[in-house]
């Protein structure tokens, strides 16, 4: 291929800019001419298309959100709104389109793919960790320390004043966040859509600690379980421990990003480049026990949920 498109679709990552880095450094390298979309399928179904250099990357790669922006597009939903973009794309000879984003984006490269025949790659970027073929996605780690820095900071302020916090934190389907962010946060009680919550049996708990003199407790509500305030009706008819309730809410998908997705994203745009350059097309790329790999795109909408209720089981265990 000679020419390629770069977008970035869906809620923003800490690491997108990283990867838009990558694949447009590597692909140059390559020999490629490489064009970043502004503001995802919006901008292919508008043309807004523009030339991207070396230069064009630079300083980026410690920034969060996206410097090519992201924005809903209801007539790329249609057929015929995405018959316009595969348009745009050959009016600009660009043969491959390398998608950053989560699922909503892969269905969008994927009908791309098999109602116009334009050859993509997704590369998983959202911070809820909910693509399942994959181990990690890129904004994840990001939003993890993100969280774990809020759980430090009202820890703080819970002990001095004896209550619990109710921590609201995103993952609408995935409570990777609140599970990851919890077992390194030390929090007492996490409650995840993959796990059926036990109010009765948690409101036991809060009263047996507060007899023993632990006054103060975190609990971390993953969205898709219910509101912080909800939970915290539910709990106080249960027990008189006083409850104080802090949604995180978009604060988790700013911020710099950490080492860990900075380097994800580098080699998942690389693979991604690498892919195109060689044909192998409709495919996603991602990381199975630190090794990159790629899986058809269909097959990774498809790929079954496999919450790790092992280390969830850890995370309760050490918070008793």
């Amino acid at each position: 291929m000679r020419r390629i498109a770069v977008l970035t679709s869906g809620g923003d990552a800490p690491g997108m800019n990283a990867c838009i880095r990558s694949v447009v450094r590597y692909a140059i390298y390559c020999g490629m001419s490489v064009y970043g979309v502004d503001r995802g399928f919006n901008g292919l179904v508008n043309d807004n298309l523009q030339l991207m250099e070396r230069r064009s990357v630079s300083d980026i790669i410690q920034r969060g959100g996206t410097i090519l922006k992201t924005a809903r597009c209801m007539e790329f939903l249609t057929e015929e709104g995405q018959k316009e973009a595969a348009r745009v794309l050959r009016e600009h000879d660009i043969q491959g389109v390398v998608v950053i984003g989560g699922d909503g984006s892969f269905r969008g490269a994927r009908d791309l793919a098999q109602n116009c025949g334009v050859p993509v790659i997704g590369v998983p970027g959202t911070i809820d960790n909910d693509l399942n073929y994959t181990d990690y996605t890129i904004g994840f780690d990001t939003a993890v320390n993100t969280v774990l820095s809020a759980i430090n900071n009202l820890r703080d302020t819970m002990t001095s004043h004896d209550r619990v916090s109710i921590i609201e934190v995103m993952g609408r389907n995935c409570g990777d966040i609140a599970m990851y962010a919890g077992l390194a946060g030390g929090c007492e009680y996490m409650l995840v859509p993959e796990v059926e919550p036990d109010y009765q049996a948690l409101a036991h708990k809060l009263n047996q600690s507060n007899r023993k003199g632990k006054t103060s407790d975190i609990i971390l509500v993953a969205e898709g379980v219910g509101t912080a305030d909800m939970v915290k009706e539910k709990l106080e008819g249960l027990t008189d421990v006083s409850f104080r309730t802090t949604v995180l809410g978009h604060i988790q998908r700013g911020g710099m990003p950490t080492m860990q997705d900075r380097v994800l994203a580098s080699r998942l745009g690389v693979k991604a480049v690498d892919l195109l350059k060689k044909g192998i097309v409709n495919r996603a790329v991602g990381i199975r026990q630190n090794e990159v790999i790629d899986v058809d795109l269909t097959d990774a909408l498809t790929a079954e949920k496999n919450f790790d209720y092992s280390l969830y089981n850890v995370a309760n265990v050490l918070s008793l």
